[in-house]
């Protein structure tokens, strides 16, 4: 299912567009009528009222219209406003006077809101109307009634249907400057396109829930668009074998890394590389202990070098390590004709490198990198915390200075390619945040490079396939907490053959 992502930009100028082209407040009764809706299905009209928080705009006029909707309809409603009335305007304006006209509770500005009976909080306070987050530049600051409002909720542990977006986040990036004045939604109608700051970042453990309503308009294509990474996406470009094959026609991967006390990194990477289909799996260790076979997975064939060897692909970079001959390896392997995966200390060799730099970004044969946010901070000369502030920014910024394509790990990994396509990967949960998920990640994206896949579609592949191994096995109680990286490459075997079959 193609499931595009929208920057606010262009939910914006949708916005405009139909507003054009309807009559005067139509677009915010089908907002507060979908915001009704799904309260009563969350509430199931259980005993106690809605708690409905209004800020001065138009998100605060859709929680209004769906307020005077819900008492209309007998549910018990209590509206609590941010700002005095006289401060709405044209449509929020109408919205508050319908709403003043039911004779329903309204609660003006107060300082501590009554959870008392309380069975859903609508949160109406600004939405989208807090932008660009991330860099500082609000486009209306967050009043101390509202932070105080936010910690309130936050701490009531009741269910919260956030309207469009919960208050404090940003809905291009999925930052929150302060968690303390972010509303923490069960629920999230989004309206008129999907944003991709609810599936980044913090967007995630902020949103809860999160439901779509286009509120009836036919929306076009975008070129700023994104999209949620979906096996239509990549099913089409999988590997498939006929019955008349032979493991050469499946590709040679060759594993490089496993430094002294680093083996296991490269053995993680090559097992999943096998577990993943290809044909054959070489690993290279730079270990001068490194063992001559791997006890667990005799298939695999270790050596001192790959040289001579007929390889589709290569990954680079589990437990390489920093040292001289580390960096022998990697300036060699960035002139090799075949794929290249680099991932972990093949990432930091090339950020401490101009040189090394270059040479990527000039490689003809398919790149792909893996980098976590402090990695992509090295290759992008800044910090951690810049690259989360805006992810799909950072990947992208990656992807076309390396010429190269980009999986930058996550909650909500990022992909992209050099030409400013992205996506974002929803698939995967903590369970990922564990030693060795990111060899295991490599070897897959390494295999299916292997078998013939572009590189687009094998990055997209082994994203989605690696987090829904991991969703898979939390959902058998194998995770959150405790899920190995071992664990995990059988599952994927299992979710790929999946893919696969269908």
């Amino acid at each position: 299912m193609n499931q595009p992502l929208y920057p606010v930009s262009v939910i914006r100028s949708i916005e405009q567009k139909a507003l054009a082209n309807l009559p005067a407040g139509a677009l915010m009764v089908r907002a507060g009528s979908a915001i009704a809706e799904l309260s009563q299905s969350i509430t199931l009209d259980r005993p106690g009222h809605i708690l409905t928080l209004v800020g001065p705009g138009n998100n605060g006029g859709d929680a209004l219209v769906a307020a005077r909707l819900l008492h209309e309809r007998g549910l018990s409603v209590q509206v609590a406003l941010l700002e005095a009335a006289e401060k709405f305007s044209g449509d929020a304006r109408n919205a508050w006077d319908q709403w003043a006209a039911t004779g329903g509770i309204t609660l003006q500005s107060p300082t501590q809101l009554d959870f008392k009976s309380v069975t859903l909080i609508i949160d109406g306070l600004f939405g989208i109307g807090l932008k660009s987050l991330s860099s500082g530049q609000v486009t209306r600051p967050l009043p101390k009634r509202a932070r105080a409002w936010i910690e309130q909720v936050n701490r009531s542990g009741l269910p919260v249907l956030a309207v469009d977006v919960p208050t404090g986040l940003d809905a291009d990036t999925g930052y929150v400057v302060d968690p303390a004045a972010c509303i923490r939604a069960s629920h999230t109608l989004s309206f008129i396109g999907d944003k991709p700051g609810l599936h980044t970042a913090d967007g995630p453990d902020y949103c809860g829930h999160i439901r779509i309503d286009a509120l009836g308009l036919n929306i076009e294509p975008d070129s700023e668009a994104g999209q949620i990474n979906d096996p239509t996406l990549f099913q089409p470009s999988l590997p498939s074998r006929r019955l008349n094959s032979h493991k050469g026609q499946f590709g040679s991967t060759g594993i490089i890394g496993g430094a002294s006390g680093m083996v296991g990194a490269a053995l993680l990477a090559a097992r999943m590389a096998l577990y993943a289909g290809s044909g054959r799996v070489y690993v290279r260790l730079l270990a001068h202990d490194a063992p001559s076979f791997d006890v667990n997975q005799p298939e695999l064939m270790l050596r001192h070098s790959l040289e001579g060897l007929n390889l589709q692909a290569h990954v680079l970079g589990p437990g390489l390590g920093q040292s001289d001959a580390s960096f022998e390896t990697l300036e060699q392997m960035l002139s090799t004709p075949a794929s290249l995966v680099l991932d972990a200390d093949a990432l930091n060799g090339i950020a401490a490198h101009a040189k090394l730099r270059e040479r990527v970004s000039l490689r003809n044969a398919p790149t792909v990198l893996t980098p976590h946010p402090l990695e992509a901070a090295r290759l992008l000369d800044t910090d951690a915390q810049t690259v989360q502030s805006n992810r799909i920014k950072a990947a992208q910024r990656l992807a076309h200075q390396y010429q190269s394509i980009v999986i930058l790990k996550g909650a909500g990994s990022i992909i992209a390619d050099p030409k400013g396509q992205w996506v974002i990967n929803t698939t995967g949960n903590p369970a990922l945040a564990t030693g060795g998920t990111g060899d295991v990640l490599a070897g897959v994206t390494g295999a299916l490079l292997a078998q013939g896949m572009p590189a687009w579609n094998a990055a997209l592949a082994a994203t989605w396939i690696h987090g829904k191994a991991a969703d898979e096995l939390r959902d058998q109680g194998i995770g959150p907490v405790g899920l190995s990286a071992s664990e995990l490459i059988p599952e994927i075997r299992k979710v790929l053959n999946q893919c696969l079959l269908k």
